[in-house]
């Protein structure tokens, strides 16, 4: 079944072709074609609707009558025994105002699979209750403490980030456990004896609970997979940069989760998935593919260091390489640094990149460059996303040669203002001793600028990150394009596609990322791309053709493990954000506004119906005030995005510490619960 978009796409084929004026122009138009036409079509909806159950379902009384599901922002298990229940799990807690109607009275226990907001969201509505809480040991700093696990101040290093970026999504309140289990305990109650299982994967300590009734087990899985062999979404999974650890972990839960055979698997999210061994079979081998497309389309910590450059040739100034005659940069064993420069005719220097770089032994470089080469000044230093790691010793330049600092407009205030973002990577995770970056010059899309008798272009080419440019122009009767780190490979090797890290926390939807990359060099056809970390490519069209057609296939394999209709909504944790993402407020009264950015990435329009949930403290309204307070309501025209003004407010009882606010989203009738966060450094 054809898509009305792929209609669409066929018509303006259809009505282009006759106008292509060469072959090549044939081609590309049908390698988009075709990329659209061979996708799945998707499903007409949500494959796992998330909207509230009109009351509770009885999962399989022949196998287990006192076992019951209550829908929410998960799935929320009962396990039954006379006016008793423990939960699996407890969503937004509104269950517990309906229990009375399977006859429970009391809820003696809630087991947690995981420390995910949607899963324990409700738990001040246990105040009172007598409810005993147990949890995953591994994850119960992130129920007892979550705000350890937001930093005002983020660092490379710190727990449960990527680079910074945290991919742990803790409640906005601490709950306290009362047993923690390690992943081989037994939890025993009235007669039920569960098996605690460390089935990690979805988040860096979930757990699985295995009863057995008569001859069959029930696994209560949280996340691990979804029916249909889909995870439920990927950038909770997503542990590291681009390394796949989280994806390991995964596919190892879900092959010991086979061993058990369960007669039915119970998701924290979609139906139960009955006799679910093939799906769980099917669901590994998904994986093992996501894992060969993910990591690297080049040898990184083998062979990477031959495949870097193959071209420079060394120089009469120790570890300055020439690429060219006017092109030179740093080359040496297992020294990977941000740094090329353009040296003119005139002794005058334009640097792309600079960062990961010893400031002593930069100077004594350039001096020598002085001495040797006819350098006598550096200009300007252009950066080519927005990455710390690019920028590092840019200010050292700035100080001590006046070359001022350039970017693309997108890029710059990631470097000037990169507290009010959550991405991976910003400036001050670096520990450079400075927290932001001033940028001398903003160049706009497509923005052409003259030097030295030289010509470039500065073009936004996203990939690895958004926030990235490409560089290009004529160096020594060559076309040079600077593409930052986007593509990676020995052009020579037909089994290096090339692409970089693939990390979600970057802001690198496909269709803003590798996709439009690999289009974008297509059609510039370089005949050398210089790349960041040391990295240059000769002749690079067939890589480029490789890197394109892996990009391709990557977003293929990620729609078939989606649980959304438009893989983004399960990919980017980004299409509900708050900017800024770090608020400081001092207590007794002082507010200050944030901006939810909503998007809507389908071709038709979106509702959504976002509730702010603050802790104790914090008061959150939409602002100007309109409506019930602390919910945003409103619809996005197709394809669109929009900035809706909230209002946080400090009272007399906030706690000086960081405080952490969530968004609970609703979009077009499914509940995702508290996907989303913005935290308030309050004083």
């Amino acid at each position: 079944m054809i898509r009305k978009s792929q209609l669409a796409l066929l018509a303006v084929f259809c009505l282009t072709l006759p106008l292509v004026a060469n072959q090549r122009g044939e081609q590309i138009l049908g390698r988009i074609l075709e990329s659209y036409l061979s996708l799945p079509a998707p499903a007409p909806g949500p494959i796992h609707p998330r909207t509230a159950s009109g009351g509770f379902v009885q999962v399989d009384s022949s196998i287990f009558p006192n076992l019951f599901v209550w829908t929410d922002t998960c799935n929320v298990y009962v396990v039954r025994d006379g006016d008793s229940a423990i939960l699996i799990d407890l969503g937004d807690g509104s269950i517990l105002e309906h229990l009375p109607e399977i006859g429970v009275r009391q809820v003696e226990w809630v087991l947690f699979t995981h420390h995910h907001r949607e899963q324990c969201q409700g738990y001040p509505r246990l105040k009172g209750k007598d409810t005993k809480i147990a949890a995953p040991q591994a994850e119960r700093a992130l129920f007892e403490r979550p705000s350890t696990f937001r930093k005002t101040k983020p660092t490379l290093g710190d727990a449960f980030s990527v680079y910074g970026s945290s991919y742990v999504r803790p409640p906005i309140q601490p709950i306290q456990i009362d047993l923690a289990f390690a992943g081989m305990d037994t939890f025993t109650w009235r007669g039920y004896e569960f098996r605690c299982l460390d089935t990690r994967g979805n988040s860096p300590g979930s757990m699985s609970y295995l009863v057995r009734r008569g001859e069959h087990w029930l696994a209560f899985c949280g996340d691990v997979m979804l029916d249909g062999a889909r995870m439920h979404n990927y950038f909770d999974t997503e542990w590291d940069y681009g390394f796949a650890s989280g994806i390991y972990a995964l596919h190892n839960s879900a092959g010991l989760l086979e061993d058990f055979d369960p007669a039915i698997l119970l998701p924290s999210h979609g139906p139960p998935v009955r006799d679910p061994k093939p799906q769980l079979q099917q669901f590994q081998k998904k994986l093992r593919r996501l894992e060969r497309m993910l990591v690297r389309g080049y040898p990184v910590h083998t062979f990477a260091a031959a495949s870097q450059d193959r071209v420079s040739r060394p120089t009469t100034v120790p570890h300055i390489w020439r690429i060219t005659p006017h092109l030179f940069k740093f080359k040496g064993p297992d020294f990977s640094p941000n740094f090329t420069l353009i040296l003119a005719d005139s002794g005058r220097g334009l640097v792309v990149d600079c960062g990961l770089l010893d400031v002593g032994f930069l100077d004594k470089s350039l001096e020598l460059m002085r001495e040797r080469l006819g350098l006598k000044k550096i200009d300007a230093t252009i950066i080519t996303h927005m990455h710390g790691d690019h920028i590092l010793e840019a200010p050292h330049l700035r100080d001590k040669w006046a070359a001022q600092i350039w970017t693309l407009d997108c890029i710059a205030d990631k470097f000037e203002h990169p507290e009010r973002y959550d991405y991976a990577a910003p400036i001050q995770t670096y520990g450079s001793g400075f927290d932001s970056v001033h940028i001398d010059r903003v160049f706009k899309p497509g923005e052409t600028f003259q030097w030295e008798g030289y010509e470039f272009t500065v073009d936004w080419m996203p990939g690895q990150t958004e926030f990235a440019l490409c560089l290009h122009g004529q160096i020594d009767g060559r076309k040079v394009a600077f593409t930052g780190d986007n593509i990676f490979a020995d052009p020579a090797d037909p089994n290096q596609t090339g692409h970089e890290a693939l990390v979600a926390h970057n802001s690198a939807i496909f269709e803003e990322g590798y996709l439009y990359a690999a289009d974008y060099l297509r059609r510039l056809k370089p005949d050398l791309i210089v790349g960041s970390h040391s990295f240059v490519m000769d002749k690079p069209a067939a890589l480029i053709e490789r890197f394109g057609n892996w990009a391709v296939d990557m977003r293929t394999t990620f729609r078939s493990l989606s649980t959304d209709e438009d893989y983004r909504y399960w990919f980017d944790p980004f299409w509900v954000r708050a900017d800024p993402y770090r608020v400081t407020l001092q207590r007794g009264g002082e507010s200050a506004e944030v901006l939810l950015h909503i998007r809507n990435f389908r071709e038709r329009r979106q509702e959504h119906h976002i509730e702010i949930h603050a802790p104790p403290g914090l008061i959150a309204e939409p602002w100007p005030p309109a409506g019930e307070p602390a919910v945003l309501e409103g619809k996005l025209l197709a394809t669109s995005r929009k900035a809706f003004p909230v209002r946080i407010k400090a009272t007399e009882d906030a706690q000086a510490d960081v405080a952490i606010v969530s968004l609970d989203v609703t979009l077009d009738g499914r509940r995702y619960g508290e996907w989303f966060d913005f935290i308030v450094d309050i004083k």
